[in-house]
């Protein structure tokens, strides 16, 4: 293979499948590169929904230069190629194939707004490259691609940043800090939820997929099925092939500051912080739209935290639904002894005994500082806000547990030390049944 260029090797090896299952071949490069001292190259692969929040974030940024972007559907190439012009003074490349990104020696980082069954192969393969990920949530697919993206930034010591932007958020840090007072008391349950009312996506007949678009790398790993327009783009997220339900979508967000609020809430009495659940139960289904829709519309999420005394996170979806809880559409609250905390997006409000007002503020959430934190992190080789293994992962397990337990039907008992259930029939949904080559999960 002396004479084969890198890039040529990596494409032939993926089209193969080797360098997904043998990775060792990319490891001839050095993969702690040298850290960008002023500007940080960006690759963005994906450029539309929230991917181009993300474009514009970094392509205006002053310390980046956002150097090429791919996305599978050449349609939405040339509007973000000007939008980056526009911000930066200069086009990037684009490409249809994000290899062309990972495969490129001079980018430091990619930042990855795909949908979710194209989350985790990327961020491996740019980790076995040397570069950094800023990755969309949740972490991958499923729960065992979360695991080998987490594996593959740890042996690879990459800075990986998870896409849950309120880790950043000055006012949800504030609630965090208040929260480690104790002056709520000692805190035992929390609550999560997402009610904003959401329309069915009705039940257009297969067609042939867009003459542009080669569907069939669209697909990846997925299993090979007649194209819909609302298996495609913005809908992807109610197919169990491509998302992870609206427990994956707006959830995790939920989901992540209720559990980060109650940790803290448990260290501010003492207590040990929270780790994994050790069980989660699940209930409700596909009960209110007739639609192609195939992850639930109705949900209760119970997780079960170990420790003495244990904790309570509970997670209700309700996406046909205009009804809200403490006025909120979407949020959570943590209740304890001594008064109890609403968190939002936008702001926070603590509350004592009788309802008394203890302490409150407002802030933004459009993730502006998560980007910030990133870049910053990758300059100085810090752990990020919401670093995959330590925040980001297990924000991300929670959906897919949850979404686990609900499709097994029966509380399931969740290992963290192997990260498996108790359940055979669970443990077949820690990952996808197979995956379509050449797109095999890299081994790390």
């Amino acid at each position: 293979m002396a004479g084969l260029h890198r890039r040529d090797f990596l494409r032939q090896s993926l089209i193969a499948g080797s360098a997904i299952s043998s990775p060792r071949f990319l490891r001839g490069d050095p993969v702690a590169k040298s850290v960008p001292s002023e500007r940080l190259r960006v690759g963005c692969i994906g450029v539309e929904g929230r991917a181009k929040f993300l474009l514009q974030a970094f392509a205006g940024h002053k310390e980046v230069d956002l150097v090429a972007i791919a996305d599978v559907d050449s349609r939405k190439l040339p509007a973000a190629i000007e939008t980056v012009k526009r911000l930066q003074g200069r086009s990037p490349q684009a490409e249809t194939d994000f290899r062309r990104l990972i495969d490129n020696r001079e980018i430091d980082a990619v930042v990855i707004g795909t949908p979710d069954h194209w989350h985790a192969i990327p961020s491996i393969l740019a980790c076995l490259a040397g570069k950094d990920v800023y990755v969309e949530k949740p972490d991958g697919h499923n729960l065992l691609e979360g695991q080998r993206m987490v594996e593959a930034a740890r042996k690879n010591r990459r800075v990986v940043q998870l896409g849950t932007q309120s880790r950043s958020a000055p006012h949800f840090q504030e609630a965090i800090a208040f929260l480690k007072t104790g002056k709520l008391g000692k805190c035992l349950t929390a609550t999560a939820w997402e009610t904003a009312k959401q329309g069915s996506i009705g039940k257009p007949a297969d067609s042939s997929p867009p003459a542009v678009v080669d569907y069939d790398f669209w697909l990846g790993p997925a299993p090979k099925r007649p194209f819909n327009v609302r298996r495609f783009h913005g809908n992807w997220r109610w197919f169990f092939d491509y998302g992870s339900g609206d427990l994956g979508n707006d959830g995790v967000h939920r989901l992540d500051y209720a559990r980060w609020a109650l940790s803290a809430a448990a260290e501010g009495s003492g207590d040990p912080l929270l780790t994994a659940p050790v069980k989660v139960s699940a209930m409700g289904g596909k009960w209110y739209f007739d639609d192609l829709q195939e992850w639930p519309d109705t949900l209760q999420v119970t997780y079960e935290f170990p420790g003495k005394p244990g904790r309570i996170l509970t997670y209700e979806m309700r996406i046909w639904t205009p009804s809200r809880l403490h006025n909120l559409g979407e949020g959570a609250v943590v209740y304890g002894d001594q008064g109890y905390i609403v968190l939002s997006n936008t702001r926070w409000q603590a509350f004592g005994p009788d309802n008394k007002l203890l302490a409150e503020a407002a802030g933004s959430n459009d993730g502006t500082a998560h980007v910030q934190n990133f870049i910053d992190c990758v300059k100085s080789r810090g752990k990020p806000n919401a670093d995959l293994e330590t925040v980001g992962h297990p924000s991300s397990s929670l959906c897919h547990i949850g979404n686990v337990a609900w499709r097994t039907g029966r509380s399931v008992q969740f290992k963290s030390a192997t990260g498996m259930f108790d359940d055979p029939a669970a443990n077949a949904l820690r990952t996808r049944p197979e995956y379509r080559k050449p797109w095999l999960l890299p081994e790390v």
